[in-house]
């Protein structure tokens, strides 16, 4: 999967009550798309892991975040008004993203926290809602807007990702229960998705695909696909020799 790091196993029997809702006044606006961006606070050893080697954990630490920052630099001209889902200290994200309206992800597994960001979103006065990650920077904005267009005949929308997960998700309605017991980082969570979409009557349209960053190869890809966005020029400018 290309943005989650599913850990503990926890399930949310009631998202709405597990949410802060203190956190809930983010000024979106009613009835509008919301695009929950899910990222952590940047720190050597605990994002990218996957890329280390070739990488350092410094430098993969490094591109973690020139990825997550034009990832919400991006977001900011797209469709749905961005918040950042984020794990780590609020006071980083709220430096370092100042104006992003921001929600602790809190506990739990991956599962878990989308429930609850989920929730939170549209219980914030957001609709129709979606999540990503930020390991798809140069994720085009036309591929977003065909994932929430789609939505005008299905109640759920994803992006594959070529390495059997998703780069986005979108939903037209809270659907707690789509999100428990999938098989996290595995490249059968798309199929898993769709199976429990299946089973729970829901209907789960794909939309296009598209990439991540998880390994060197991927790096690579992004190279030849988007040369002159920020990542790839980071990775020309200060990884090259490693790749």
């Amino acid at each position: 999967m290309p943005w989650w790091n599913g850990t503990c196993a926890t399930s949310v029997e009631n998202p709405v009550d597990k949410v802060d809702k203190s956190r809930w006044g983010l000024g979106l606006p009613a009835g509008g798309a919301v695009l929950g961006v899910f990222a952590k606070q940047p720190r050597p050893g605990r994002v990218k892991t996957r890329l280390s080697p070739p990488l350092s954990a410094a430098q993969a630490c490094a591109l973690y975040r020139i990825a997550l920052q034009e990832t919400v630099v991006r977001l900011t001209a797209g469709p749905a008004a961005p918040v950042l889902c984020c794990a780590g200290r609020r006071s980083w994200f709220a430096r370092t993203f100042p104006g992003v309206p921001l929600l602790a992800q809190g506990r739990g597994d991956l599962g878990a926290r989308l429930t609850r960001m989920t929730a939170a979103l549209f219980a914030a006065g957001g609709g129709p809602v979606a999540v990503v990650g930020s390991d798809s920077p140069d994720l085009p904005l036309a591929l977003i807007d065909a994932a929430f267009a789609a939505l005008a005949d299905a109640e759920a929308a994803a992006i594959p990702c070529t390495d059997g997960g998703f780069a986005l998700l979108a939903l037209r309605r809270p659907v707690p229960q789509l999100f428990t017991g999938l098989p996290w980082s595995t490249p059968a969570v798309l199929t898993a998705l769709q199976q429990r979409a299946a089973a729970l009557g829901v209907r789960l349209a794909t939309v296009g695909a598209w990439d991540d960053l998880d390994d060197a190869a991927a790096l690579r890809r992004l190279l030849a696909r988007s040369p002159e966005c920020a990542t790839a020029r980071y990775v020309r400018a200060h990884l090259g020799s490693v790749l």
